[in-house]
């Protein structure tokens, strides 16, 4: 991934103070992450304008309930 990549910030939804950011795609394969996979945020503040984000792939496996065949969490 390129030093310094650059994303957007657009609003959740209007409803709501959260923010959403794209991935880059660089990051999604060298993780090989998913739709629906869970990242864990770690913010450490450097200076009064910087921030350093360390994220952290949380994967979901899925565990068969052995009665039917059906997958929970």
């Amino acid at each position: 991934m390129p030093k310094g990549q650059i994303t957007s910030l657009n609003r959740a939804n209007k409803n709501s103070g959260s923010l959403r950011t794209t991935v880059p795609s660089s990051i999604i394969k060298q993780f090989e992450l998913q739709e629906g996979d869970k990242l864990r945020w770690k913010l450490e503040a450097i200076k009064k304008n910087e921030i350093i984000v360390r994220l952290e792939p949380v994967k979901v496996i899925e565990k068969s309930t052995g009665n039917d065949g059906v997958g929970g969490l």
